[in-house]
């Protein structure tokens, strides 16, 4: 009976997983969904679990390597992955009340060095949009369809600039961000931080704005005229990766 049971579950997941790829398909098709595409081949990897993953291009990474990751959530799948793999120091930001008390319940790797503040386009302290959905952990400093402006709570924000001169940094080799919609906000103050960064591995909130096409067309254009390529996209072209030219 178990096997039967177990049988129906993966028919049901597989079934579930083949839905959402053709609705995304149609997305696309209609317009909704920018279909973004590589635009070089290299070697490229997946690294953390399906929900908090990226693709990553592997070949560069060492011991010496420097990885900052912007928006932790209750997830550092991706984080444990590339340090089990090279042994990297891995940098992970995140100002959400939430996240704050799940990273101090949690046994870290020992490469791990959490910090308890976002990026932004400026330094200071801001109102932070709480999610509309009470079981959800992230919140954004953006407005959008997902956070309630009416529960907000004031948390400490850093431009790249001032994290770089904090943390004394003079080249990063992956810079992840998962922020909530706020990637459209802060590229331009990153990519103008003087500083070498390899890779640039972003989940792109396009969903959550009415302009949302409109600003993930910008954030494309900015990492274009900057040097950067996509090298990989994930299945629901909202993680995408990028890599200096």
């Amino acid at each position: 009976m178990r096997w039967l049971i177990g049988i129906y579950f993966k028919k049901t997941k597989r079934m579930k997983e083949t839905i959402k790829k053709i609705l995304r398909k149609l997305k696309i098709l209609t317009g909704q969904i920018s279909p973004i595409r590589k635009e070089i081949e290299i070697n490229y990897e997946w690294y953390g679990n399906k929900y908090g993953g990226f693709y990553v291009h592997p070949n560069l990474l060492n011991s010496k390597s420097i990885i900052y990751s912007f928006g932790i959530g209750e997830d550092i799948s991706f984080d444990r992955a590339i340090i089990e793999k090279h042994k990297c120091q891995v940098y992970g930001f995140d100002p959400t009340p939430k996240s704050i008390k799940w990273i101090n319940n949690q046994q870290l790797p020992q490469n791990f060095t959490f910090l308890n503040y976002g990026i932004d386009s400026k330094s200071g302290f801001v109102n932070f949009n709480l999610p509309k959905n009470k079981n959800h952990i992230s919140g954004s400093i953006v407005k959008h369809q997902n956070v309630d402006d009416n529960n907000i709570v004031s948390v400490p924000m850093k431009c790249f600039k001032d994290i770089l001169n904090e943390l004394g940094h003079k080249r990063i080799d992956i810079l992840k961000m998962d922020i909530e919609g706020s990637e459209f906000e802060v590229i331009d103050s990153v990519l103008s931080a003087s500083i070498e960064i390899t890779q640039i591995l972003i989940e792109l909130h396009e969903r959550f704005f009415v302009d949302g096409k409109t600003k993930t067309t910008k954030l494309l254009k900015i990492l274009k005229d900057n040097g950067y390529k996509v090298f990989a996209v994930s299945d629901s072209f909202e993680e995408v990766s990028f890599i200096k030219n």
